[in-house]
């Protein structure tokens, strides 16, 4: 039986962020895969991504985005009524502001989504491959 490589990085600067940022980059986003969870300060992200890391461009993967920490989320140019809308991922990028960071969430067609975090905290975590 082959073992399948679910990889799970873990960031906590901007070095490992722009690793998940490129990890992402392309990922295809449900609205309804959206979630925060004000009173344990998490922002979930259930992403379908290629798998670039293993040169593997043509496999999809399943994979959760988990960022910790994370005071205020504002989105932009997002429909959070359309629970099937697909967003797609161009990158994550953050930006630090006087004792804060504000790591920005960038889609397709000008929509974003601004966390509000006291430290770069984030996981991405592969769940399965998509058949």
């Amino acid at each position: 039986m082959e073992k399948k490589y679910l990889a799970k990085i873990i960031a906590n600067d901007n070095d490992g962020l722009q690793m998940i940022s490129a990890c992402s980059a392309g990922a295809k986003v449900k609205v309804a895969d959206i979630k925060y969870l004000g009173s344990n300060k998490v922002f979930l992200l259930s992403i379908e991504r290629n798998k670039i890391e293993k040169g593997q461009k043509d496999k999809k993967i399943n994979s959760i985005c988990r960022f910790d920490f994370v005071d205020k989320v504002k989105s932009k140019n997002i429909d959070q009524k359309n629970d099937s809308l697909v967003l797609e991922l161009v990158g994550i990028s953050p930006m630090k502001n006087d004792n804060n960071y504000e790591i920005n969430l960038i889609f397709q067609n000008n929509a974003h989504i601004a966390l509000t975090t006291e430290t770069i905290e984030v996981r991405l975590e592969d769940q399965n491959e998509t058949k």
